[in-house]
């Protein structure tokens, strides 16, 4: 094990089936329940010296949307982790605030296991 990643998502569901998926891949996974818990979470993990490999967040969730809270990672330590999208949100602009925020890629829910699988992979290097 090892490679941690972090997942940030307000669906409960989302976030148990984007473990096992990527816990079937090899992979750690913590969870948090929207952007400001993600942050608490994240600190939590850099002050324990265990960052994560890739960052996973929703853009659309209560208390802190995704968007704000990859802007607020980009302000951190972690800033060159990257950060995938899973978002129901497909059209260009909300893509593009998310790519000036500084998402490295994204994905539209829903999605297949082995295309997370292989979109994590991309980013995290062995």
């Amino acid at each position: 094990m090892g490679k941690k990643i972090l997942v940030v998502d307000d669906s409960a569901v989302l976030r148990a089936s984007v473990k096992f998926t990527l816990m079937s891949a090899g992979f750690e996974v913590v969870e948090a329940h929207d952007g400001k818990h993600g942050l608490e979470v994240l600190k939590q993990m850099v002050t324990a010296g265990d960052r994560p490999v890739i960052i996973l967040t929703d853009i659309n969730m209560p208390v802190m949307d995704g968007i704000s809270f990859i802007k607020y990672v980009k302000q951190t330590s972690c800033k060159f982790v990257p950060i995938l999208v899973l978002t129901t949100e497909s059209q260009e602009v909300k893509k593009n605030e998310g790519k000036d925020a500084g998402a490295s890629g994204w994905l539209v829910k829903p999605f297949k296991d082995d295309q997370l699988t292989a979109v994590v992979k991309k980013f995290v290097r062995d």
